[in-house]
């Protein structure tokens, strides 16, 4: 009867065991601004988190964890974002923090996940800082940063303009601030090493959410570029492309947007005012690449949101992937060595993966690696109220590791 009791506790010890690992539910809080200028990105982010939420319970069976996502608003305030991290942290107790639109802001969460040896996955924010400089063991990253568009756009300008007999003359305009200094600076490392013979004629730095580039426009039209490169992201792009039609400056030299401009939020704003022929770009394009994977998943988004998403979707939609595809290679939420070797060597077919490409993650940077597809606006009605979207392209693979330059 003894020997009995005892097999029986020990049983039921061993059972609890093993629920202890998979059948706790694992805890992820996400950053978006749900309201202000960028709530678009967190309100599409907070919908493809859904998405990735069904898709993960209709895994359990093969061994997906259950997640438990709370999402709040930042409403892109600094201090507010680093309020709730910290909720997030001390009182919800997550196992993982996702999200975050801003560079700016996605250095201080990640400073503070560093303290408290918590989990960054970053999703939609693209300064190099955070994989190089700011680089600490529990920080990753799954959207295409500005370094890797911008090497795939020097890539392209050496592959359209490798036979001019002149050097290509470049103008550059950007935000004042972190991000468009970085995309300035890696563009013109990559130009240098491939090989483009270029002369900068001009470099324009609006302030952030500019409402009137009329004097920037005029500035541009009077350097007399070859090429306009453009750094904008959001609502700056809209408004720059808009009064630059306007002056007659886009008929005069080659637009280019190498990171955001091509974002399909942005073309919806814009419709028939978008020229046609501008080089544009996007993390994520509602019509490439053309597999099922990808149409399966605008089409899941437009269901639940009676609208085409907007770059941000995908991104959340893949950092939520991520760290079900990590909690199931590692066994259980908890064993933080476990977790950072599953995301350090993370394969993740995602919607905007091209036929015969996964993302990988590099081990060394944690940032994921990602194909770029450059294109030209054209007409295309298939995805309103966007009239022009991004055809004729051009596809980067990217290097095996994410590539360093003068600055790290």
């Amino acid at each position: 009867m003894a020997i009995h009791k005892i097999t029986t506790l020990a049983t039921t010890i061993a059972l609890l065991a093993i629920d202890g690992g998979l059948a706790q539910p694992v805890k992820i809080g996400c950053l978006y601004p749900l309201s202000g200028p960028a709530g678009l990105y967190g309100r599409d982010s907070a919908i493809a988190i859904r998405l990735a939420q069904r898709r993960i319970e209709s895994l359990r069976g093969a061994g997906y964890p259950e997640l438990e996502i709370i999402v709040e608003d930042t409403r892109s305030k600094p201090l507010r974002s680093l309020q709730f991290a910290r909720k997030f942290i001390d009182t919800d107790q997550v196992d993982f923090l996702c999200g975050v639109v801003s560079s700016g802001i996605a250095l201080s969460i990640t400073e503070l996940a560093r303290q408290t040896e918590t989990f960054f996955i970053g999703t939609d924010h693209a300064s190099p800082s955070l994989v190089s400089t700011e680089l600490h063991p529990f920080y990753f990253r799954v959207s295409n940063d500005i370094r890797l568009s911008m090497l795939a756009g020097a890539k392209y300008i050496r592959d359209q303009y490798s036979v001019s007999a002149k050097p290509l003359r470049i103008a550059f305009i950007g935000p004042d601030y972190e991000y468009g200094y970085e995309a300035w600076e890696d563009l013109r490392w990559f130009l240098q090493e491939n090989g483009v013979d270029f002369e900068v004629v001009g470099e324009f730095w609006p302030k952030l959410f500019e409402t009137d580039y009329s004097i920037y426009v005029e500035a541009l039209d009077q350097v007399q570029p070859d090429v306009i490169v453009d750094g904008h992201w959001g609502v700056d792009v809209v408004t720059l492309i808009k009064q630059a039609a306007q002056h007659g400056l886009l008929e005069k030299a080659t637009f280019m947007n190498f990171d955001a401009g091509g974002n399909y939020e942005v073309l919806a704003q814009l419709g028939n005012d978008v020229p046609l022929g501008l080089v544009l770009s996007a993390r994520h394009h509602v019509n490439w690449p053309p597999t099922q994977s990808n149409r399966d998943f605008v089409q899941a988004f437009h269901e639940e949101a009676g609208r085409f998403p907007s770059y941000a979707a995908e991104g959340a939609y893949s950092g939520i992937l991520a760290i079900a595809e990590a909690v199931k290679a590692a066994g259980s939420a908890g064993d933080a060595d476990a977790i950072r070797s599953a995301l350090s060597s993370l394969k993740l077919k995602l919607p905007e993966d091209p036929e015969g490409f996964v993302s990988f993650m590099d081990p060394l940077s944690h940032q994921m690696m990602q194909a770029q597809a450059i294109g030209r606006t054209v007409v295309d009605n298939r995805f309103l109220p966007a009239t022009r979207l991004l055809g004729g392209w051009s596809v980067y693979l990217p290097p095996r590791q994410w590539p360093e330059t003068q600055r790290n």
